[in-house]
């Protein structure tokens, strides 16, 4: 992180290379000011070691090329910094993440304040101006979870509700009967903090009763389930509800749109605390009637498949789960993940400093405790969550005569992105576990 800095170049003259910034910030998405005194950038998180590493929502800052000051656009946004475009006029249209709704919102200076752009409920994936300031329009990707993603024009920013798709691409999904979805709040029962996520109902099954349940945890953990169109390996929940499972995503504590404190509120507990968050929201929907409390399952890739080891060793409530790209031994996390200051951050300190904290927060030593049939994902060349991992947490419960598959993918990495093959084979298969597992034909095991 150290030499993750922004950097300016003679194009006649290529071996001057001037250095811009000297922080701990994971700078992206350049864009220099009409003007040429400014660099705008989004940031990630800051800190070059466990004890000033801060992993906060995502920033919008103002890089001044004179002074070298960095001052920071959208300070009372709480919420997390989904993109932007810079307009010729020198104001900023953000996408701003609150909550489960990524939304528009303009800045005409730093010190002004941000203002909403009032437009439709869901995601604005992406938004672009012109940089000339000919034409007042926008154009912008848009989707929701009801409304796939299309490429839309709007003659003014302030007038989204009235903007026209120029693209007709996934037209095919209008025509088929999607999963109904709602947002769905509950507290965690030990400190009473609300916690939500996002209910996907079969189709033809809104808002019934005693429904099987499928748990599906995103990964970050500093990420969120939005209401947007997604219908790929990774966010298959959509794709989970046609199957005829309740799905929820949770968007447990440590997720960003909450504000800052709600981010940072893992640190320490980075799997403990959010089982709570996770079984209060089982209690809930039982309670509620909305789920049968005999078809209760949990799964997820990266963070989301790390949780959901750890959830299996603290209940036997599951009938199936899917662990995809997980983690089950936080030391060997800090030694091979390829961002070791987020393990050390959220553990608290490198394993020597803190090794209870590794400990206590790794599945592995709890894993006689599993009777939960197990689907086990990991990519051959994976440098953010080792394969290793995923074999371990194999041979581990074969042992112990728990049920568990490992399907491995060969030449590819976390994201899976090499072979487009290879995210329906791991969705296939999930979906095969789930039905021969699910509905509580699990084994007994003594």
């Amino acid at each position: 992180m150290k030499h993750f800095e922004i950097y300016s170049i003679d194009l006649h003259n290529s071996t001057t290379i001037f250095k811009l910034t000297n922080n701990s910030l994971f700078e992206t998405q350049l864009t220099l000011s009409k003007d040429g005194k400014h660099i705008i950038f989004r940031q990630y998180s800051h800190g070059d070691n466990q004890k000033d590493f801060v992993d906060l929502q995502g920033r919008l800052n103002s890089l001044d090329l004179i002074t070298g000051h960095i001052e920071r656009l959208a300070k009372d946004f709480s919420g997390n910094v989904f993109g932007y475009t810079y307009n010729s006029d020198g104001s900023v249209y953000i996408l701003g993440q609150l909550r489960t709704e990524v939304h528009i919102y303009t800045q005409q200076s730093s010190m002004d304040s941000t203002i909403h752009c009032h437009g439709w409920n869901g995601t604005y994936h992406l938004i672009s101006s012109s940089p000339f300031g000919r034409t007042r329009a926008v154009a912008f990707v848009y989707s929701s979870l009801e409304k796939p993603k299309e490429v839309y024009i709007a003659d003014d920013i302030y007038q989204l509700q009235s903007a026209n798709a120029i693209t007709n691409e996934n037209n095919l999904f209008t025509q088929r009967d999607l999963p109904k979805t709602k947002v769905y709040t509950w507290k965690n029962d030990q400190d009473n903090q609300a916690i939500e996520g996002i209910l996907h109902y079969p189709p033809g099954k809104f808002e019934l009763k005693k429904l099987p349940l499928f748990i599906l945890i995103h990964g970050g953990p500093h990420s969120a389930s939005l209401n947007a169109f997604e219908a790929n390996w990774y966010n298959w929940a959509s794709i989970a509800a046609v199957e005829g499972w309740l799905v929820l995503e949770p968007n447990y504590s440590g997720s960003t749109g909450y504000g800052d404190q709600f981010v940072n509120e893992i640190r320490f507990h980075t799997l403990s605390r959010r089982t709570r968050d996770i079984m209060s929201a089982v209690d809930n929907l039982i309670k509620d009637g909305i789920v049968d409390p005999n078809k209760l399952n949990v799964g997820g890739y990266s963070y989301g498949g790390t949780l959901t080891n750890w959830l299996i060793t603290q209940t036997t409530r599951f009938n199936a789960a899917l662990s995809g790209s997980s983690a089950i031994e936080r030391v060997l996390s800090c030694g091979t993940i390829d961002l070791p200051v987020l393990i050390n951050y959220l553990m608290g300190g490198f394993p020597w400093e803190v090794p209870k904290s590794y400990q206590n927060q790794s599945a592995i030593y709890s894993l006689d405790r599993i009777r939960t049939p197990t689907h086990i994902v990991t990519a051959e060349g994976d440098v953010r969550v080792d394969a290793q991992q995923s074999y371990i947490l194999e041979r581990g419960l074969r042992s112990l005569g728990v049920p568990v598959q490992l399907l491995v993918f060969p030449k590819e990495g976390h994201d899976l992105e090499n072979d487009p093959w290879h995210g329906k084979i791991k969705v296939r298969e999930e979906l095969k576990w789930l039905a021969k597992y699910g509905h509580g034909l699990k084994q007994n095991i003594s």
